[in-house]
């Protein structure tokens, strides 16, 4: 029947005029079709990282072409950068810099502007081996991760994000690297379930467990062929449940967590001095409700303690980290408006350059 259906009009028309003196009736498939219904706006994914995701991170092809055979039609990859090859036709788009370091990305504030020309509803985060290669501690990878988290929530509130306990690394001439992503991997799910919120998910996906740098890298730190096949596996289960739960953020159910009254805080150091230095952190309402106050916690890198807070009120507890409420004038917030209160931090003389992991808790009248 499919093939009488795609039969040309003039074909067709001389078999209905043979079929009408036989006193036939026309029934499917020649009877007129309804108009397809137009394709539902697709879900945009952004892969987010650095080499390992974009140069040519062959993974996102081996994922992409598993979640359509999956029949995950409705999807588009987006990011600033074109695809690579990798032999089959896939959505090659992505945010995967070769050789960029989340920190950088983070002090550097890259991301808003990626975020504005993509607009993604899902991100899927690979992202810290430089910075592991670097010797970048990780709390202040975490600071990093959580002021990406902001920056996604501050461009879609309803940002859906995977991140990766990332791949091991052992290459030569980086003797401490091995030990280092352990360390830092082991950091990461108490850093989501702190930083998940009810509308906007953060899920930790294992890609550590089961990778042998011997055989599923070409230099112990990119991956290979047998390597890409195990990170794309890993990927699929999560991405794919995110997907079935439906697009992000879609307006109407009845209580939608869209509703909820949420914010986001995101931490700028200042100026720095032995001994201590100064920060701000900027407060944003990033939900559709007005709020009437918020709270910050504040937890500062390398046995930092806040000291001294101006647009706010300090509350410290005993493992430094430090809680802020707003201090009346500026605790009401539109949907979208922003504040910011500053602070000063006394540090030991071994910390590193000024640092703190920031989450955000609001307050409204419904």
């Amino acid at each position: 029947m499919r093939v009488i259906d795609h039969l040309p009009l003039r074909v067709l028309l001389a078999l209905i005029a043979l079929l009408l003196p036989l006193g036939l009736t026309l029934t499917p498939p020649f009877a007129p079709r309804a108009a397809a219904a137009p394709d539902a706006t697709p879900v945009r994914v952004m892969p987010l990282g650095d080499s390992i995701t974009g140069s040519p991170g062959c993974w996102r092809a081996l994922l992409w072409n598993r979640l359509l055979d999956a029949g995950h039609t409705d999807i588009d990859f987006v990011g600033t950068l074109p695809g690579q090859g990798c032999g089959v036709a896939y959505d090659g788009d992505n945010e995967g810099h070769g050789g960029e370091l989340v920190t950088n990305l983070a002090n550097q504030d890259l991301l808003p502007g990626r975020l504005a020309a993509t607009r993604p509803d899902i991100v899927v985060m690979h992202f810290g081996t430089n910075d592991v290669w670097s010797s970048v501690s990780p709390d202040r990878l975490l600071a990093a991760y959580t002021k990406l988290v902001s920056q996604m929530r501050a461009a879609n509130p309803d940002t859906r994000l995977l991140v990766a306990q990332i791949i091991p690394m052992n290459p030569a001439g980086c003797t401490g690297c091995a030990q280092r992503v352990v360390d830092f991997n082991a950091r990461i799910p108490g850093w989501a379930a702190e930083t998940s919120t009810t509308r906007s998910p953060v899920t930790v996906v294992d890609q550590w467990t089961g990778f042998d740098t011997a055989t599923d890298t070409y230099d112990g730190v990119h991956p290979g062929d047998a390597g890409n096949e195990k990170i794309a596996a890993r990927w699929y289960p999560a991405l794919a449940d995110v997907l079935d739960q439906g697009v992000p953020g879609d307006p109407g159910d009845p209580g939608d967590p869209g509703d909820d009254a949420t914010c986001t805080a995101s931490f700028r150091a200042g100026s720095a001095w032995p001994g201590g230095y100064q920060a701000e952190v900027t407060v944003r309402n990033t939900s559709t409700v007005a709020l009437t106050g918020w709270t910050v916690t504040v937890a500062p890198a390398d046995g930092a303690r806040l000291t001294q807070v101006w647009g706010g009120t300090l509350d410290s507890s005993a493992d430094g980290t430090a809680t802020v409420t707003d201090a009346g004038w500026n605790g009401a917030l539109t949907p979208g408006a922003s504040t910011s209160f500053g602070f000063i931090a006394s540090t030991p003389a071994t910390s590193g350059a000024p640092a703190a992991t920031v989450g955000c808790t609001a307050k409204a009248t419904f």
